[in-house]
Formats: structure tokens, sequence, C-alpha cells
């Protein structure tokens, strides 16, 4: 029997297979938990004050020009800041692409040799927002904590996303949405994958970690994305190449079952994690 794997917390229902999902609760957005340093329902990003359009080098959310075009995003390797509650410029802006919810008929479903997966009922034009990687954000122990707990047969749901900024700083996120999350959970890893993960700032300093299709992807695909972030993404010029593969140099022990040409053979892992010893 069909139900929506989301309760009716998403704008448009996600198929699903009632009872094939347990001990899992869905939360739409990013939730506070254990070792957070900020609060991502926290309200700390000003406004624009645009009245009507927000046009870039005018507003402030704008500083690197437009974010999408005709729904689409324009440029993978600047910083995304959407207009946010505090802005002028009303729910009807171009610039809240990730706040609309998700635009997508979506498919929870079984894959082979992956367990679930996650199928898009309908075409997805390149470029467009898919949908949002949401759980709970951690403190890297409590990442650590958790990812030591695990049997080598679980599943591994938490995601480290490492901002390269100026002065060589690095911004760290750590989502786990493996009981507290939404669709984004279901999504398999690929070697060649058809979606690319950007974080995207709305009204708090905790990013959404947004995902976009990559390519024009058609009715019945397989959503993915590369759990390593390389594939789509460059490699920011105060990191080098070989720092920012080392994390995933190490074999996770687990077999990709991706099947495209480029595969690896294993899936990737940040073994930088698994080096902080459990409480």
């Amino acid at each position: 029997m069909e139900f929506d794997v989301s309760g009716g917390l998403e704008s448009l229902p996600i198929r699903g297979a009632e009872g094939q999902i347990v001990n899992f609760q869905y939360f739409p957005d990013l939730i506070t938990g254990p070792g957070a340093e900020l609060d991502p329902s926290e309200v700390s990003i000003l406004g624009c004050n645009c009245s009507e359009s927000c046009v870039p080098g005018v507003c402030t959310c704008l500083p690197y020009g437009n974010n999408y075009v005709n729904h689409r995003v324009v440029n993978s390797k600047t910083p995304i800041l959407e207009c946010n509650i505090l802005c002028n410029c009303g729910e009807t802006c171009h610039n809240r692409e990730t706040q609309q919810g998700l635009q997508f008929r979506l498919q929870v479903c079984r894959t082979s040799g992956k367990g679930l997966g996650l199928c898009t009922l309908e075409y997805i034009p390149s470029g467009r927002f898919v949908c949002e990687y949401a759980g709970e954000v951690i403190g890297k122990e409590e990442a650590g904590r958790r990812i030591c707990a695990q049997e080598p047969t679980d599943n591994n749901y938490i995601i480290a996303v490492r901002e390269h900024l100026h002065a060589g700083q690095t911004l760290e996120t750590f989502v786990d949405p493996t009981h507290k999350g939404n669709v984004g959970r279901f999504l398999n890893h690929s070697c060649q994958p058809n979606l690319f993960m950007l974080p995207v700032r709305t009204h708090s300093m905790v990013p959404k970690l947004a995902l976009f299709a990559a390519r024009d992807i058609l009715p019945g695909e397989e959503l993915c994305y590369d759990y390593s972030g390389r594939y789509f993404n460059s490699v920011p010029d105060s990191v080098s190449t070989s720092q920012a593969v080392a994390q995933y140099e190490a074999s996770s022990g687990k077999r990709c079952l991706c099947e495209t040409s480029s595969c690896t053979g294993t899936l990737p892992y940040d073994c930088s994690l698994y080096q902080l010893e459990p409480q």
C-alpha cells in the first residue's frame, strides 16, 4: 500500500510503500542535534531592502550576480545567499528557489542490491533544485562518536561538508539524517551522479545542503550524488588537489554498486571522522 513518506510535510507527496521505512522520523528542514554550535532555525542573516525585484549589484543578497535564471542555478563556484524572511522583496522573489519545497514528484523505491533509493517520477531539467539533504546538525565530535559506534554492516548517512574560505579557513557542517531527516536520506552514491550538492544560505549561517540536477534527468531514473563531494565541484585555490582528495583515499571497505563506467569499486568516506575515538 502506497503512502506519503513525508506525512504531508512537503509541498508534494513522496510516494513510498507503507512499512518499508522503519525507525525514521520525517523532518523537512535541518534541526539542531548534539554538539551543534549554531541553531539552523535561528534567523541570523539580515535581509535586503529591495521593494520589488532583486537586482545584482543592488540587492545585498546577490553580491556575485543572479543565483538563478529561469529557476536554474547559474554558478556552482560562487557562494549562494538567498533572500530570507527578513527581506522586503516578498516570497515571489526569484532568489528563493530552495525555499519553495519539492517541485518534482519523487518516489522512495527499491533498487538492485542497494536497498532503498530515490527516483523521480517526472522530467527534471538540468540546473533545477531537486531536494535538500536535511537532518540533525551535529558537532564534529558527535559525528565521530556516532560513526565509531556503527557496525560494519550499518549504512552511514552522516555527511561532512567543508567550505574553504579565504585565508585558508574552513567551515565545517555535519548533518545526520539517520533517524531524523528528509527525503535526501534515501539518495544513493554514484561515481557518475546526476545530482550535485551546493551549500545555500537563507536566514541562518548554517547552510542548506541543496541538491541540483547536474543534467537533464528522465522520469524513472534513480537520483544519486557523489558522497565524496568531488564530482562537479572545483577544488579551491587555497587547497591542493591532493589535500582535497586525501580524506577519501582510504577505502571504506563497502562495495560501490553504481555500475557506472567510472566506478571506483568502493564507497567513499571521510576517514578524518573515524580517527575520533567514541566518548
